[in-house]
């Protein structure tokens, strides 16, 4: 199996020195009204893919696929409802094969279990990431009204990456920070992106 896994968007491979372990879970924070989910949607382009929706349809999902101009894979659809959303999510990435990707969106969800079973997942999450040398990850909504265990994802992810999207005088600015990386060096500083069509670095406005 492969040391490094790519994410599928070039830039964030280099910074992160080749892209993230195999066997990895990524908490991935992103405001809801941003183009958070273009990065989500590139994920998919490297290797086989499961995308587990919890709030939206698959047919919601598939439609947002088709209408993206970002480069995608074509990932295999999951819904994963409300009721035991734990134990519907778990036996879906239980089927997942080598060297594949999980997409759980939003994981907001799964995040308002019991405390004991919500990391009694994670830990059955990572161990066949490490077993299929895979990744998953876990798009977290930062809407500012924290999950009860946001902190819990946080902790036990390898791999926390956190959107952070403002505005200037009518400019928007995003700018991707890897705030935790096990394994590996996580880059010093945040990593400004254009998120219009796809996932590109913004070099508009840095100084020489």
């Amino acid at each position: 199996m492969p040391s490094r896994l790519s994410t599928g968007v070039d830039v964030l491979d280099r910074e992160l020195g080749g892209g993230v372990p195999a066997g990895t879970v990524v908490a991935y924070e992103a405001p809801p009204a941003s183009q958070g989910e273009l990065l989500l949607y590139e994920l998919t382009r490297p290797r086989p893919t499961l995308y587990l929706t919890t709030n939206r349809t698959e047919q919601a999902v598939r439609d947002a696929f088709e209408a993206t101009k970002a480069p995608t894979g074509d990932p295999e659809i999951g819904y994963v409802p409300g009721t035991d959303s734990l134990e519907n999510a778990r036996r879906a990435f239980r089927s997942v094969p080598t060297e594949s990707t999980v997409i759980v969106d939003p994981a907001d969800a799964l995040e308002r279990a019991d405390r004991s079973r919500y990391e009694n997942f994670l830990n059955e999450l990572a161990n066949h990431m490490r077993n299929v040398g895979g990744v998953a990850v876990l798009h977290c909504l930062d809407s500012g009204h924290e999950t009860p265990l946001r902190g819990t994802t946080e902790h036990m992810a390898d791999v926390v990456f956190k959107l952070r999207v403002s505005e200037d005088n009518g400019d928007i600015e995003s700018r991707l920070t890897v705030s935790k990386f096990r394994g590996g060096t996580a880059p010093d500083s945040s990593i400004k992106l254009n998120l219009g069509e796809r996932v590109q670095v913004d070099t508009s406005r840095d100084i020489a």
